[in-house]
């Protein structure tokens, strides 16, 4: 974390002036070693980012009180915006919508449910959109892009808390990197949930060719995928395809309860965007919501 601080001072003697001095850096990271490495700092600060912040927060303490949302027009524009997103009843469309599918599996698991997810839309569909209750029941490699994460971070979450639901949040290409531990799951009986949102595209390159490149896909159709259902089978875990949010639902309580490794297959359009996004070299200030 990085923080940009600046000075200003006025009104000096009889005269009306103003100084000026540029922003000036303060980096706070967990890990000593990474402070500095990529930009020149004015201050490191190694400590858990929490704690520094709260201790921020005790010294501007008076000054960040007395700012409201009134003073931001920022903060109202991003209330706004989340209500524009805001995921809706559930229905019954076909295909799936994966706004839809995210908020049928946190009404089917408990807080201390496990997730995991790959890269890619499914990615940002689930960090957008999963309300996540308690620390470290969230995980992903966030923008590090480490396709095929999901699935092996979910069968090592598993081994940690084994009375715990692990679920890994998958797209189709993430999930045929690393498929073959399935295998593993079988036979140290690990038994994870890999949903996998299948739209035979690699589907964030697919989104930014289809919005900034006039739908010039360049290799990122998947074309003949495995069947997700069979596959799972030939390994000995269970498979299940599903075609509404209704059959998605049953599938996952019974997965749940199941003591064999799942794979629940759900296929979605391979036109569905994720928003919001911001574009390359934008700022958020240019933030697309659809």
């Amino acid at each position: 974390m990085v923080l940009a601080v600046g000075f200003k001072f006025s009104q000096v003697s009889s005269f009306n002036w103003t100084i000026k001095i540029p922003p000036q850096l303060i980096q706070i990271d967990i890990d000593s070693k990474q402070i500095g490495k990529n930009y020149p700092v004015a201050i490191g600060i190694a400590v858990d980012a929490k704690v520094a912040l709260r201790q921020l927060l005790d010294c501007l303490g008076s000054e960040v009180q007395k700012r409201s949302t009134e003073a931001y027009p920022r903060f109202s524009q991003v209330t706004e915006w989340k209500k524009l997103i805001k995921i809706g009843k559930v229905s019954e469309c076909v295909p799936i919508k994966p706004l839809r599918l995210i908020k049928a599996m946190r009404d089917c698991l408990d807080r201390d449910a496990i997730i995991t997810t790959e890269v890619g839309q499914n990615q940002m569909w689930a960090a957008l959109n999963f309300k996540v209750f308690n620390p470290r029941t969230f995980i992903s490699s966030g923008g590090l892009g480490t396709m095929g994460f999901g699935f092996p971070a979910a069968i090592g979450a598993k081994v940690a808390k084994p009375d715990f639901p692990v679920v890994d949040i998958a797209g189709d290409g993430s999930f045929i990197m690393s498929e073959q531990d399935l295998a593993t799951c079988v036979s140290e009986q690990i038994p994870v949930i890999v949903i996998v949102l299948n739209n035979s595209m690699l589907g964030m390159v697919a989104q930014w060719q289809r919005l900034f490149y006039n739908r010039r896909y360049s290799w990122s159709k998947l074309g003949n995928l495995p069947d997700f259902v069979k596959l799972a089978e030939a390994y000995g875990a269970q498979g299940f395809r599903v075609e509404t949010i209704r059959d998605f639902s049953r599938v996952l309580k019974k997965a749940l309860k199941s003591d064999l490794t799942t794979v629940i297959d759900v296929p979605i359009s391979p036109e569905e965007d994720v928003f919001p996004m911001v574009p390359a070299g934008a700022g958020l200030k240019d933030i697309m919501l659809s």
